[in-house]
């Protein structure tokens, strides 16, 4: 692995090998995941469309807090990542760029970010999304990730901040309903985050990352796969209770966690990586719809 960071970071890389290297710091596949649950919460807290303006600076604002958080934990764990066959191709373990540099980005794109929430919604939605990257960095990057198997139980709270500055964005303060919508992404992650652990399972056990495959039977993994995929579904139905969705939501939220609890029930029996795959696959299709639905019913019964 040496002579491939010597090799690279001996050629002088292209502007647009340079910048794909600093953009691939952010995890854009994963901000994608983060800002699907911004909108709706607009939407819900608006009780209708918010001005187009506020929408694209708020997803700006979150794109570059999580890109930031994102790549300071690219910084912070490049020694692992060096290690883990599936982050060998990050930017830093393949010697595109200094890790100082890569820290200054994403300190950059933290300021900047902060700097457009406060400037184009409020105090609160700039502090919330600073939040999360101190969430993400401090309690979960440093602290938990190697150190205990509720990693990503307790850390992985940095994701589901989202939902609470987009309504603070647009309301300036905070209520139930955003607070259901981060206990949804809270109570996801666990199962959607140990199903794709499962597949990398050798390669956190090479890191000594104490991810719950790597620590646990594969029997117990499953099993709170599946309890968490089942106290997933009453949490959702939370927001019913708020008053601020009705029927489209209620089947919604119904259907897609009987998807959910049904896939991750077949987890159980099935000893196959797909198996375990197909929960992680159902699992973004069931966090993007169910928001989607949250969205809809506002914007269609409202």
């Amino acid at each position: 692995m040496g002579a491939i960071n010597t090799s690279i970071a001996s050629r002088p890389l292209s502007l647009r090998s340079t910048l794909s290297a600093y953009i691939s710091l952010t995890k854009p596949r994963i901000i994608v995941e983060l800002l699907i649950t911004t909108v709706p919460a607009m939407v819900l807290a608006e009780q209708g469309w918010p001005s187009w303006w506020l929408v694209i600076a708020t997803v700006l604002g979150g794109t570059l807090a999580a890109g930031g958080a994102n790549a300071i934990n690219c910084y912070l764990d490049r020694d692992i990542d060096e290690i883990m066959h599936r982050t060998q191709g990050r930017p830093l373990p393949m010697g595109k760029m200094e890790p100082s540099s890569a820290l200054a980005f994403a300190l950059t794109l933290e300021v900047v970010a902060f700097v457009l929430l406060l400037v184009t919604s409020n105090l609160l939605a700039a502090t919330l999304a600073l939040s999360a990257t101190a969430f993400y960095v401090f309690i979960y990057t440093m602290w938990l990730k190697r150190t205990s198997s509720q990693n990503i139980v307790i850390g992985g709270a940095a994701g589901a901040f989202p939902p609470l500055v987009g309504w603070a964005a647009v309301t300036g303060s905070l209520a139930w309903p955003p607070l259901v919508l981060f206990a949804i992404i809270f109570f996801w992650t666990p199962p959607h985050f140990w199903a794709l652990a499962i597949k990398y399972k050798d390669d956190y056990a090479r890191a000594e990352v104490p991810m719950l495959p790597v620590v646990a039977t594969m029997e117990n993994t499953k099993s709170q796969i599946f309890w968490y995929s089942v106290a997933l579904v009453p949490v959702s139905l939370l927001l019913l209770l708020t008053g601020t969705v009705s029927w489209i939501y209620l089947g919604s939220a119904l259907v897609l966690g009987a998807a959910f609890v049904r896939q991750t029930w077949i987890l159980r029996g099935d000893d196959r990586v797909g198996a375990a795959m197909s929960v992680f696959k159902v699992s973004l299709y069931y966090l993007a719809l169910l928001f989607v639905a949250v969205a809809a019913d506002v914007l269609i019964l409202g």
